[in-house]
């Protein structure tokens, strides 16, 4: 990217060698996921760690049936070598990536197929064994890992790319698919996944969909809702339901795709998808601003919408307390000035030039109306990968300071950094750090609060409040994470009844003994 005018800019920062950032930011941005090797070398932390079940007493076991040897030999002749029940390999399925909840399963099962899914939940649904399907378990409400001893039905062996269409940009794959696996292949065809995460080294499509999972680009690529075109699932009963259709437009019936895509495992285990994949950008610009306040950040991101328009991909933001968390737990370097707020912007299309043109508009305008103070521009590849690290590394840091209450929230852009003001205001000292960063391009923050170890007194002070308070401003307690296990109860906050009425019977429905991921996303 050539050089521009710093009289342009003011105080704008261009950086050509990135010198003592790239040292010390990591070159991988998938940190942010730790593999089940991490949950193995950490075994004595994570034996200490509390049984949900002792944790959340008010959660009863359902009316399961328990696992005998006659179980355990039909699982080994149908998946011989694939069924997992050495407790050293079962640490890493039992506890979720956030280290907050723990179950107890005795066996995890990883099948290959379609047709030896069917057989599995055929069985359990016959026997009322209990089972929850596991994908890169990188999920943060813990509906990815059993609450008792449920048999965890892993997807981790699923991993065939089954067909691309290179002129619709159509991709049909198993649920087992890692998300970045996924884009490395199409980045091989100048095709890309609609979806990006910070997980995407660990986490599986399967997941993703199961989820409704939002990630990075939802801007300019939309939900899942929109880029899946097809879902094969298998139901408790074990009945293939095969909507595996890669048509853009099929209007017969019931769209019963769109029921498994954020159901969270409850009414069917999905175990392939077809995806609709964009065609990849030839060029992508990212930005990293600095500026002093939520008003400036609201102004900056108007003003970006209205000048980057088609080519904007991506509008980020995180906090001082999340810069000052990487600092701190991973050691990072900001490469600009302190400041209250950051923003993250990323534009993509199909000429260079074009686009850095645009983006030099905007800068200049942003800076000569006194929105933006600061700010740098990614010059190649491993810069952006550099910057991005940045704001998808945050999670990881936060790891660091012992015990974290994690919430994802959706709110009017307006309300969007108040809920974060107020509750500073009302944790005070009693916390580590009060650290928020999201989606300004979606509304969607990431509100988190840390603490040395799980303290029951400031889990008190921070809910109900901040669900109360969501609710209150009409947003929503789950923007893209989910209800799993922990949010379950707070749907209430964000549905009214009688949809929660109609969800609770099409849970009956589908999965009338309850075998399917039982404690999770519906309240009882």
């Amino acid at each position: 990217m050539k050089r521009v005018c710093t009289r342009q800019f003011r105080n704008l920062t261009r950086l050509r060698s990135f010198g003592e950032v790239r040292e010390k930011i990591s070159r991988s941005i998938n940190h942010v996921c730790l593999s089940r090797r991490s949950f193995h070398g950490s075994a004595c932390r994570l034996g200490e760690l509390e049984l949900t079940s002792v944790r959340y007493p008010h959660v009863q076991r359902g009316k399961y049936a328990t696992l005998t040897e006659k179980d355990v030999d039909f699982f080994q002749k149908l998946l011989p070598q694939r069924v997992l029940q050495d407790p050293s390999e079962l640490d890493g399925y039992n506890i979720d990536w956030m280290r907050t909840v723990r179950g107890n399963s005795q066996m995890v099962l990883r099948p290959k197929t379609t047709s030896e899914v069917a057989e599995i939940l055929k069985y359990c649904n016959e026997r009322h064994l209990a089972v929850v399907p596991q994908g890169g378990n990188t999920g943060l409400v813990g509906g990815s890992v059993p609450v008792f001893d449920e048999i965890v039905i892993s997807t981790q062996l699923m991993n065939q790319i089954i067909s691309l269409d290179e002129v619709s940009g159509i991709v049909v794959c198993q649920s087992g698919c890692i998300l970045e696996t996924l884009d490395n292949y199409l980045a091989e065809r100048e095709l890309m996944m609609p979806l990006d995460l910070g997980a995407k080294g660990s986490c599986h499509i399967g997941g993703n969909v199961s989820t409704n999972a939002g990630g990075l680009r939802l801007l300019r690529y939309g939900s899942l809702h929109g880029s899946v075109l097809g879902v094969e699932a298998v139901l408790a009963s074990g009945e293939i339901v095969d909507c595996l259709s890669s048509l853009r437009k099929d209007n017969t019936g019931y769209d019963l795709k769109q029921l498994f895509i954020g159901s969270e495992g409850t009414l069917g285990m999905v175990t392939s998808v077809s995806i609709l994949c964009p065609r990849r950008p030839k060029a992508v610009n990212v930005a990293f601003l600095g500026v002093e306040n939520f008003e400036a950040a609201l102004q900056t991101f108007q003003l970006c919408k209205g000048m980057l328009a088609e080519i904007l991909s991506a509008c980020e933001f995180m906090d001082q307390e999340s810069m000052q968390c990487i600092q701190e737990n991973l050691k990072l370097t900001n490469p600009i000035k302190s400041y209250p707020l950051y923003i993250l912007i990323e534009t993509s299309g199909s000429h260079g030039s074009h686009d850095e043109e645009k983006l030099n508009a905007f800068l200049e305008a942003a800076m000569g109306k006194g929105i933006v103070q600061d700010g740098t521009i990614a010059m190649d590849v491993t810069q952006r990968q550099n910057i991005w690290g940045l704001r998808e590394r945050i999670a990881e840091g936060l790891l660091h300071d012992g015990y974290n209450y994690k919430y994802d929230i959706s709110l009017p852009l307006p309300k969007l950094y108040e809920i974060v003001e107020d509750m500073r205001q009302r944790l005070g000292s009693k916390v580590t750090r009060v650290v928020s960063y999201g989606h300004l391009g979606d509304g969607n923050l990431h509100f988190n609060v840390t603490t040395p170890e799980y303290n029951k007194e400031v889990l008190g002070l921070i809910e109900p409040y901040i669900y109360e308070w969501t609710s209150q401003v009409r947003g929503s307690v789950s923007a893209e994470h989910g209800l799993g296990f922990k949010k379950r109860d707070c749907i209430r906050y964000s549905k009214e009844p009688n949809a929660v009425k109609m969800m609770v019977k099409m849970k009956k429905l589908f999965d009338p003994n309850g075998i399917l991921n039982p404690y999770k996303t519906i309240p009882l």
